[in-house]
């Protein structure tokens, strides 16, 4: 096995209509750069979920850093 601290992957997300970055630690602690985007809007991304939402005429939102796509890429990671 390679000796690594941190890996990263950018992956389409589906629950947000948007790319997003899944970084895992050697650890084993998830980061998504999509969560705290979406979780936490600020003015210009609420604008950008909401012309979204009717665009898409579903809900944008996120499923959190436990969501499928996360810990998919995780364990996959975690595996090798």
């Amino acid at each position: 096995m390679i000796d690594w601290q941190i890996t990263a992957k950018t992956i389409f997300c589906e629950a947000v209509d948007d790319e997003v970055t899944v970084l895992v630690q050697k650890s084993g602690a998830v980061h998504c750069t999509g969560f705290r985007k979406y979780d936490q809007p600020n003015d210009i991304t609420r604008t950008l979920v909401k012309e979204k939402t009717r665009k898409l005429k579903r809900p944008i939102r996120c499923e959190g850093e436990s969501c499928s796509r996360v810990t998919g890429y995780k364990n996959q990671i975690m595996a090798e």
